[in-house]
């Protein structure tokens, strides 16, 4: 295969204004780079340069369907392997932890399969029941309704919820053949929703929605960033995806309010566990988890609402 083919054969060469979104992200990504070098602030070009990196697995990843399982179940194994490394668990909990790598695998290829009835209760149904059995062949009693409660939340948070992003991928949309239209839309909202939220925050101040849970997030950035938010997606959505105007103000709302629940949940899991980051293993945005906690709740919130209305 050369080049050509490599290009025409993509889903951005397929979806209206694909290349063009994809231009932007790039752009925006080495903008900030250029402004870190302007400004001498190594943190804005280390906090860039990490957003190249990742704008460019990402492109790679959603170049074609068939690269979204793999792209996304590597995420969902580097987030549950960032989860495992922060809580404190018994012995007994190894085996049953052990399980939830495989997970991951076969949560993966029913997407691949499309295969949504077992998509969508693998992990909420089988696992579910299959955790507090390895618990108890294990022996040990002491702690075991909060083993049990947590590896199953934490399947359902990196499995479960991420996985939801790479189906969207698989979702045929009439003209395209593929949903990558869905993915830009809701990774694009997703992320720019904390920026928005931020810079409001910034601006207006005023008083705070749970100071001791996430000190930082005012209702005046939560209110911003659901409006900025909604307007966005009334332009962004039609052009990439099967929503009209008025429904995709509507679900950029819902998808800013959602983002916030994530955030604060995983400020919520931070705090219980005593760290100011989930990891380092994204320099100048701490680890996995700290970038796709707002995801986690947009992801699967977005899926269903566009199954119901389009598939």
């Amino acid at each position: 295969m050369n080049l050509q083919q490599w290009i025409t054969g993509s889903s951005y060469s397929t979806l209206p204004h694909g290349f063009l979104v994809m231009g932007l992200m790039i752009g925006g990504a080495v903008t900030g780079m250029l402004a870190g070098l302007a400004l001498k602030s190594n943190e804005v070009l280390i906090r860039s340069r990490t957003w190249l990196l990742i704008i460019a697995l990402f492109s790679l990843g959603t170049w074609r369907p068939g690269f979204a399982p793999w792209l996304f179940g590597f995420i969902s194994f580097l987030a549950l392997r960032e989860f495992i490394t922060l809580l404190e668990t018994r012995p007994a909990d190894r085996g049953a932890l052990f399980w939830l790598f495989p997970a991951i695998v076969i949560q993966y290829i029913w997407v691949g399969m499309q295969w949504y009835g077992m998509f969508i209760i693998f992990i909420p149904v089988w696992l579910f029941l299959f955790i507090p059995l390895r618990l108890v062949i294990a022996g040990e009693t002491e702690g075991f309704i909060r083993s049990a409660g947590t590896i199953n939340w934490v399947a359902m948070m990196t499995i479960f919820s991420l996985s939801h992003v790479a189906y969207l991928m698989q979702l045929p949309v009439v003209g395209v053949g593929h949903g990558l239209g869905y993915v830009l839309s809701l990774v694009i909202m997703t992320a720019l929703n904390d920026v928005f939220q931020f810079i409001w925050g910034k601006l207006l101040g005023g008083p705070k929605i749970i100071p001791k849970v996430s000190p930082g997030k005012t209702w005046s950035g939560f209110s911003g960033g659901v409006g900025t938010s909604a307007l966005l997606a009334a332009f962004l959505l039609p052009l990439l995806t099967p929503y009209n105007h008025l429904t995709g103000a509507g679900v950029g709302a819902l998808l800013a309010c959602c983002g916030f629940i994530g955030d604060v949940v995983e400020s919520a899991v931070k705090r219980d566990i005593g760290v100011k980051d989930s990891g380092t293993s994204l320099p100048g945005h701490g680890g996995i988890l700290d970038r796709v906690d707002s995801l986690t709740y947009t992801a699967p919130v977005f899926f269903h609402l566009t199954w119901y209305l389009f598939h």
